[in-house]
C-alpha cells in the first residue's frame, strides 16, 4: 500500500505490531489469490481490484452461516476509509470491497474500540444495502443468532469443545436463540424502540461477548493469526463424563458459553459430573453423597413445567443445620430465559444442605434475595427453598417477573 494509503488506514495499521502488519495487509491479496485457485501464485493485486462476496464466502463459508457472511460483506462495503491517492473511497456491495476497506474492517474488529465497532454492527444488523440511522432489537437479535451460530461452528470445526459432546447435549439452535435474547436484553433502546450508533456503542462497551465473538469470527474466518493473541477459550474443560451412557439435555454449547463466564475467575478447574438422575436415580441420599466434599458445584434442575434453572455453590457442600457459602453464589435460569441472579447482601443465606434430622430442617437450598427473583415464577421452586425452614424475608420486597411463563 505504501504512501498511497489514506491517513485513516495508516492510523489503523499503527495499532498492530510491526510483525503483524504484513499479516493484516496480506489478507486482501490472499483472498483474491485463493479465488484464482490453489495453483494461483501470490501476487500484488493492482489498484482498483475489489473483493467480492463470492471470495468472502469461499474463505468463511465453512465456519459461518451464509447470512453471517453476507452481513460481514455488507459491513465491509459500508466503510469509508477516506480519500487516498487512488481516489477510491467506499464502495457499494455491487462493486466489491476495496483493499483499504478491508484493512479498516480488520483493524476495527480485531483491535477497535466500541465506538469504532458500533457502525460495523449497525451495518451487519440492518436489512438491505441502504444505510440506516437505527436498527430494531429484532434485527440485532437476528444478527446475534447468526454470530453465535458461527462461533459454535468454529468451536466444533477447530476442535475447541474441551471434551464436550454436542450430539449428546441439548438443542444448540434453541441455545443460540436464548443467548441472543439475553444479550439483547442488555440493550438500552430509545423511547421509539430503535437502536442508533450511540446505543450500540454503549451496548458493545458493556456486553463484552459482542466484541469477543466478532473478533473470533473475523480472525478464524479470514485466517488472521496475530502474535500474542491466543484463541479465546469459551468453554470450561469437561472431564471424566460417561458420554456413552449420558444425555445431558439440560445443557448445550451456547448455554455453556453463557454460564462459564459467570463463575468467579478463580473457578477455572475442569467441570466433572457428580450426580445425574438419568445415571444415578432419584435418591436424595445418593445425591448428597455426590455433592459433598467435591468442591464448588453447579446445580441444574428441570421442573414439571419445562422450566430449567439452577444455582452455583461457591463452596463444597456440607451436611449441617447451618447456612454455607458466600456472596459468590448465584441463581440462574436457562429456559425460558437465560438470566443470572446474584446475591444482594440482604442476608447470608446462600447454601443449605441437611438430612436425617428430626429437629432441624432437611433438604437442599440456595436462597436468592433481590428485587426480582426466579422463585416467584414457580411455586415448586419456592417450596424447595422453604425446606430450609427459614422465612423468606424478601417476599414482600420483590416484584414477580412479568415475562416469566406461569
Amino acid at each position: 500500500m505504501g504512501n498511497t494509503e489514506s491517513v485513516v488506514v495508516q492510523k489503523r495499521l499503527a495499532r498492530f505490531r510491526p510483525e503483524e502488519r504484513p499479516v493484516v495487509e496480506g489478507v486482501f491479496d490472499r483472498l483474491l489469490g485463493a479465488a484464482g485457485g490453489p495453483s494461483a501464485p501470490p501476487r500484488r493485486t493492482p489498484a482498483g481490484t475489489t473483493l467480492t462476496l463470492e471470495m468472502l464466502q469461499s474463505s468463511m463459508g465453512s465456519l459461518a452461516p451464509d447470512s453471517m457472511v453476507r452481513r460481514v460483506y455488507q459491513s465491509m462495503c459500508s466503510i469509508d476509509p477516506g480519500p487516498a491517492a487512488s481516489g477510491k473511497t467506499s464502495t457499494s456491495a455491487a462493486s466489491g470491497v476495496g483493499r483499504e476497506q478491508l484493512v479498516v474492517f480488520l483493524a476495527d474488529t480485531l483491535r477497535g474500540t466500541a465506538e469504532e465497532r458500533a457502525p460495523l454492527v449497525m451495518a451487519m444488523s440492518q436489512s438491505g444495502d441502504k444505510a440506516a440511522v437505527a436498527v430494531t432489537c429484532r434485527q440485532l437479535a437476528e444478527f446475534l443468532q447468526d454470530l453465535i451460530s458461527a462461533v459454535v461452528r468454529i468451536l466444533v470445526h477447530r476442535g475447541r469443545l474441551q471434551a464436550w459432546q454436542p450430539e449428546r447435549m441439548g438443542d444448540s439452535s434453541l441455545g443460540v436463540q436464548l443467548l441472543a435474547e439475553q444479550m439483547c436484553s442488555e440493550l438500552k433502546p430509545s423511547d421509539e424502540g430503535g437502536c442508533d450508533v450511540s446505543c450500540l456503542e454503549d451496548w458493545i462497551f458493556r456486553v463484552s461477548q459482542v466484541s469477543l465473538y466478532l473478533e473470533m469470527l473475523v480472525a478464524e474466518g479470514l485466517k488472521v493469526s496475530l502474535s500474542g493473541r491466543p484463541a479465546p477459550t469459551l468453554l470450561p474443560p469437561c472431564r471424566d463424563t460417561p458420554w456413552k451412557e449420558l444425555r445431558c439435555l439440560l445443557l448445550d454449547i451456547p448455554t455453556l458459553m453463557f454460564l462459564a463466564p459467570q463463575l468467579p475467575d478463580s473457578y477455572s478447574a475442569p467441570w466433572k459430573l457428580v450426580f445425574s438422575t438419568r445415571l444415578h436415580g432419584e435418591s436424595f441420599s445418593r445425591m448428597v453423597g455426590g455433592l459433598t466434599k467435591c468442591g464448588p458445584t453447579l446445580l441444574l434442575i428441570k421442573d414439571t413445567k419445562g422450566h430449567v434453572f439452577g444455582g452455583f455453590a461457591s463452596h463444597a457442600w456440607e451436611t449441617k443445620p447451618q447456612f454455607q457459602g458466600d456472596s459468590r453464589c448465584f441463581l440462574f435460569t436457562i429456559f425460558p430465559r437465560l438470566r443470572v441472579y446474584t446475591a444482594t447482601g440482604y442476608n447470608q443465606h446462600f447454601m443449605y444442605l441437611n438430612q436425617n434430622q428430626q429437629t432441624m430442617p432437611n433438604g437442599l437450598g440456595e436462597e436468592g434475595k433481590g428485587k426480582k427473583s426466579i422463585l416467584d415464577a414457580d411455586l415448586e421452586v419456592q417450596a424447595m427453598m422453604e425446606m430450609t425452614g427459614k422465612t423468606l424475608h424478601s417476599q414482600g420486597l420483590r416484584e414477580p417477573e412479568e415475562d416469566q411463563e406461569q
